[in-house]
């Protein structure tokens, strides 16, 4: 397939500095080694050049419409981008201020250059000295979920998709690396300002019923001396199941109370004499001896 027809599938026709780039990085591919050896088809690889010509031009580029065209699983097609870029000896890269200026957050700059820093020494700090050296963070994933948080802890609208397409990973990958930023760097790209335990929330309490051994509480006897007060708010601590049953016999205690006092009223006083009372006995009436016949 032409390139021309490919890049007009893919929004890219417009574009022309990203379709010559894409067609030279084809024939260099075609050159220096052979796609076919790595599993890469004729169509995929034209997709792929697209793709880092559409990266280094800062040219929105849609990845998933990309990986539908090749025929390939997302995992796959990730596999096969990083091999031809290897093959082809070209790193794409993210400049920080290029996005500052590009999202209109030019303030962050300092901040995500200094998030990096420290990212890169506390993760080389928790590798062993053999690994440290093979260690890349010049990946535009980097960049790009230093930039994602720092505006998220600031309250900066960023479009995610877009950095994730402009980095040119998988939203995968991208949340992957945004997880261990945070947890390393809370500092610096941490979002809550406390980490809350999800036992002291009311509203997520019932999702915990399933664990009865993650919600302890006292004998009935600890809470004996408590006040009323106390008693609706234990009540309202209580799981969904143990809440309903102790309604149930709440209200169960009420309707016994209830019937108890009314057969207390109606019962008679045991002092007061009693009156006999009569039986009317309808008296028979003589039978009739009819006649004898003649």
């Amino acid at each position: 397939m032409d390139m021309s027809a490919i890049a007009a599938r893919l929004g890219l026709s417009g574009s022309r500095p990203v379709v010559r780039k894409a067609a030279e990085l084809r024939r260099l591919c075609d050159i220096n080694f052979d796609s076919s050896v790595l599993g890469i088809g004729e169509v995929c690889k034209a997709i792929i050049c697209l793709e880092i010509a559409a990266t280094k031009f800062q040219v929105i580029f849609d990845r998933s419409e990309a990986v539908r065209m090749s025929g390939m699983s997302e995992k796959a097609y990730i596999r096969s981008f990083n091999a031809l870029q290897n093959g082809l000896g070209v790193k794409t890269t993210l400049d920080v201020r290029e996005l500052g200026i590009q999202f209109g957050c030019v303030r962050l700059i300092p901040f995500v250059q200094k998030g990096l820093a420290l990212y890169k020494e506390r993760f080389l700090a928790a590798l062993p000295p053999s690994r440290r050296s093979s260690t890349d963070f010049g990946r535009p994933v980097f960049t790009a979920a230093a930039f994602y948080l720092c505006a998220k802890r600031h309250k900066l609208k960023v479009d995610k998709l877009k950095l994730i397409d402009l980095c040119g990973t998988s939203s995968s990958e991208f949340t992957t690396v945004s997880t261990s930023m945070g947890d390393l760097c809370f500092d610096v790209f941490g979002i809550a300002k406390e980490k809350k335990d999800p036992t002291s929330i009311k509203g997520n309490r019932e999702l915990l019923d399933v664990l009865p051994s993650k919600r302890k509480h006292e004998d009935d006897s600890d809470h004996s001396d408590e006040s009323s007060g106390d008693d609706n708010d234990d009540e309202l601590d209580l799981p969904t199941h143990k809440r309903h049953k102790k309604m149930e016999k709440q209200a169960y205690n009420q309707w016994k109370s209830s019937v108890i006092s009314t057969n207390k009223q109606t019962k008679p006083d045991p002092t007061k004499p009693r009156k006999q009372a009569q039986l009317n006995f309808k008296k028979k009436l003589p039978l009739e001896v009819p006649p004898p016949a003649n």
